[in-house]
């Protein structure tokens, strides 16, 4: 990781993100399978996750942002087309979850 380069916020820098011990692992049976929870991801982000179509690629994304992304549809402070898709995919979702979520998601190559 690059001091400068993650304070001025380029999307080429490393980052490092601390979660709880197993949130990797949660994370993992979550976007693979749903849970039960929510789809399957891989249905509309690509099997590999680097965005299919116009649906944008979550494999290698900051877990912060991502954690934000998903309690901003939930919450419904995101009412764009494609937050309309996600809203149904992240209404059964706790915090956890998404912390969860996050963690998997940016442990994957970009």
């Amino acid at each position: 990781m690059d001091p400068a380069r993650t304070s001025l916020r380029d999307s080429h820098s490393g980052f490092v993100a601390y979660v709880p011990i197993g949130s990797v692992r949660k994370g993992e049976g979550l976007v693979t399978s749903g849970g039960g929870r929510t789809a399957q991801c891989s249905l509309c982000h690509g099997p590999d996750l680097k965005g299919a179509g116009n649906v944008p690629r979550i494999a290698g994304i900051s877990a912060i942002y991502t954690v934000r992304q998903l309690f901003d549809l939930q919450s419904g402070a995101r009412n764009g087309s494609g937050a309309q898709l996600m809203k149904p995919v992240v209404a059964k979702l706790s915090e956890e979850d998404m912390l969860n979520i996050a963690a998997y998601l940016a442990s994957l190559a970009p």
